[in-house]
């Protein structure tokens, strides 16, 4: 079920945090002068929509008491998901770029500035790839904001989902996001599907059957049970996790996860995806993983960890082209969240920590890695997606950035000793490793 919200975002808040401070105007389209050469905005005008979908009979996961007895019928319910759609808008479309979100305690609501154009008129049916993006534990459909609106710059309709039971503002028992955050994917993939079917303003815009999938943190790990692999026999019967084994729809081998995997995505990217550091995957269930997959990741991950974490599961991911992109000394929250909006530079007693950590890097300039992510996301959606062949070298790469060498002709053409990452401007590309799984 699916309804759009024609509800225009209120407009922006002018929230003042001292004399000198100035307005808090959130931006989440910043491009630095540093900026690789695909993080560049598209030429298309942007429009954003929310909409209101509801995954009927699904396991009732927070009804169920996991100290009782299994019960003889699972509980199930009516499972709501609110939904931001960004999509190439018609020329000349017009709408308010300011919306609202909530930050990481939960309560406090501020206004973010971007580009697109709320409930814009779409463009011409075209065709557009369409790509899901599943934000972590907790997060919201606004997280990884900066890159949705900019992939739809580009000719790509993103759909973010709000995860019931994993937002600021749902957070609840974790069983729930480990059973139900794959099954939200390929629902909203379903939904997004007959909207471009039904006959209305979007029919045509995209096609749902060529659709890229983005996760970060808790919505990486279920990219990965999307894309096939699944999860471990010790992971099912974890106390904390899905009660009475409801995980287990997802374990490697299982019929129900053999029949998971959806043909319609045909790629997928995953920011510092979760569950290797506490026994969720293993060979065997990575080797279900069947489709490549761009792995991002900080080298100092302290929450999935990345020797023992995102390289892991990399490693041993199935035998395709898949990449790991490193953030040297990057933390989890490595290119994927948006600029800390300037409310969130608080301490939270409730909380217990800072609400701007949860957006930054103690070591990476957001924003330069917000552009770094869009640039290489960019580059891998085109290829897969669109079959742009010429993107491909923008991901043809010596391992470690550090070691290129810059050597130019005077025409800008390169020597044949030019090593340095195509798409950054000379010096440009630092702290930044690159790697290929090699595929016999």
């Amino acid at each position: 079920m699916l309804k759009t919200s024609l509800k225009r975002a209120p407009l922006a808040v002018a929230l003042g945090l001292s004399a000198t401070a100035g307005l808090a105007e959130n931006r989440i389209d910043t491009q630095l002068p540093t900026a690789p050469e695909l993080a560049a905005y598209g030429a298309l005008p942007v429009g954003v929509r929310q909409l209101e979908m509801v995954n009927p009979g699904q396991i009732d996961i927070l009804s169920i008491d996991p100290a009782a007895d299994k019960p003889a019928e699972l509980p199930t319910y009516d499972r709501p998901l609110t939904v931001e759609m960004w999509y190439p808008a018609a020329e000349g479309a017009s709408g308010d770029t300011t919306f609202k979100a909530y930050l990481r305690d939960g309560t406090t609501e501020v206004s973010l500035t971007g580009r697109a154009m709320r409930d814009a008129t779409p463009a011409e049916a075209a065709g557009y790839p369409l790509v899901l993006i599943s934000h972590g534990y907790p997060g919201n459909r606004f997280l990884l904001s900066h890159l949705a609106e900019n992939i739809a710059s580009k000719g790509y309709v993103v759909a973010s989902i709000d995860h019931t039971d994993s937002t600021y503002r749902t957070q609840a028992a974790f069983g729930s996001t480990l059973v139900n955050r794959s099954l939200d994917q390929l629902f909203v993939l379903e939904e997004m599907a007959k909207l471009a079917a039904d006959g209305g303003e979007f029919a045509g815009l995209y096609d749902a059957d060529n659709t890229g999938l983005i996760g970060y943190s808790m919505g990486g790990y279920g990219a990965i049970i999307t894309a096939g692999g699944g999860v471990t026999e010790a992971s099912v019967a974890y106390p904390w996790g899905g009660p009475h084994g409801t995980l287990g729809i997802h374990q490697a081998g299982s019929e129900t996860h053999k029949a998971l995997p959806d043909p319609r995505i045909k790629t997928a990217v995953a920011f510092g995806p979760w569950g290797m550091n506490t026994g969720f995957w293993d060979a065997k269930g990575l080797a279900g993983v069947g489709i490549p997959m761009l792995f991002i990741a900080g080298s100092q991950d302290s929450v999935s960890l990345y020797e023992k974490g995102v390289r892991a599961i990399w490693e041993n991911a199935s035998a395709l082209p898949h990449a790991l992109l490193t953030f040297e000394n990057g933390g989890h929250n490595t290119a994927a969240p948006m600029p800390a909006p300037a409310e969130s530079f608080y301490f939270n007693e409730d909380k217990g920590f800072d609400i701007s950590s949860h957006y930054t890097d103690p070591v990476w300039d957001t924003v330069r890695m917000n552009n770094i992510a869009q640039h290489f996301v960019t580059a891998w959606l085109d290829r897969g997606l669109k079959a742009d062949a010429d993107k491909g070298a923008y991901l043809e790469l010596i391992e470690n950035s550090n070691d290129g060498v810059w050597s130019m002709n005077e025409d800008g053409t390169p020597k044949e000793d030019h090593t340095a990452w195509k798409g950054f401007a000379e010096g440009t590309a630092i702290g930044l490793r690159y790697e290929v799984k090699s595929v016999d």
